[in-house]
Formats: structure tokens, sequence, C-alpha cells
């Protein structure tokens, strides 16, 4: 397993759509081992594939705390099935967009078929922070950041912030 490089916004990749996944492999297995390392690294719950470069739809989660059995989802190809009506709202945050976090109401339960770590098709019915968590990363899949559910306002502070700090990571001191 080796540690990736997260995308940061304002990158343009971070707004495109991803593509389907053909199939379960040992390369397509060996990209979301290393997607799993990065996401504990950084540290996060959830990672897309969009979030390393990669325009596939592929997703990792793992909500466990801390001193907890890790409990990895591999989420290949996920497609939501159904969202309630009823929602939640949970405060995001997200590694492409570091240090910024700000409430977002969601449908409080989905539900989504997909493609797990060894090829097998699945199903899941989700409610919570497993269900923010999901809606978040399939989002990313298809070019959405939480910030768009935010103010146009707060949406733009949060951009401009991004590029100011992206400006001085790439300042050259001599």
């Amino acid at each position: 397993m080796s540690k990736r490089d997260i995308v940061v916004e304002p990158n343009p990749i971070l707004r495109k759509k991803s593509q389907s996944l053909e199939k379960v492999d040992n390369d397509l297995r060996k990209l979301m081992d290393d997607m799993l390392e990065t996401m504990y690294s950084a540290p996060g719950i959830g990672l897309a594939a969009v979030q390393v470069g990669i325009l596939k739809r592929l997703i990792v989660i793992d909500l466990s705390k801390d001193g907890e059995k890790k409990n990895p989802l591999f989420l290949v190809n996920p497609e939501l099935t159904f969202k309630s009506k009823k929602t939640s709202i949970h405060e995001e945050g997200c590694l492409s967009l570091p240090g910024h976090f700000a409430e977002v109401e969601r449908p409080a339960e989905c539900h989504l078929n997909y493609i797990d770590y060894n090829g097998k098709e699945k199903k899941l019915k989700a409610d919570g922070l497993l269900s923010t968590c999901i809606q978040h990363e399939v989002d990313h899949l298809n070019g959405i950041l939480f910030i768009d559910y935010l103010s146009k306002l707060k949406r733009d502070m949060i951009i401009k912030k991004l590029k100011k700090n992206n400006k001085e990571k790439n300042k050259i001191i001599l």
C-alpha cells in the first residue's frame, strides 16, 4: 500500500463526473488499499477516487473510531436507489477542503447497490453518519462538493481561503 496525494479545491478535476468501472481486479484492489491508507493517514472517514485524481466511481469509507477494529467499506460503482424524505443535519468536512466545516442537511437514510472489494454485488441500507458519509462521497463522484449546499457567500469565502492557502504553499523561500 502507498499513500497518495489528496486533490484540493479549487482543482477542476473535483468538478468532473467519474466513470464506471468495468471489473474488480488486482489493480483496482491495490488502488482501494492505497485510498484506504491515504484516508486513514489524513485522517478521514471517507474518500472518493476523484480526490486522489482518478475519475472512477470508487469510494472507501471507515467510520470506526480510534482504538476500534478497522471496518472498511469499499464501494465500487455505488448507485443510490433510495433517499428518505426525512432529513438530518451533520457537520461535514472534506479532505479536499482542509480545515473547513459546515452543517449540511441531507436525507436521513439512503439505500444503495454497489460492488465490493471482491467483485460481489451488494445492497446496503444506511442511516445516521454512514448515510451522510455515503451521500457526501457519491456527490464527489458526480462533481459535487459539500460546499455546494451552502449559500453562495459561504461557499465563495471558503474557496477564497483555499486559493490563498494554495498560493502560500507554492511560495518558494530562498
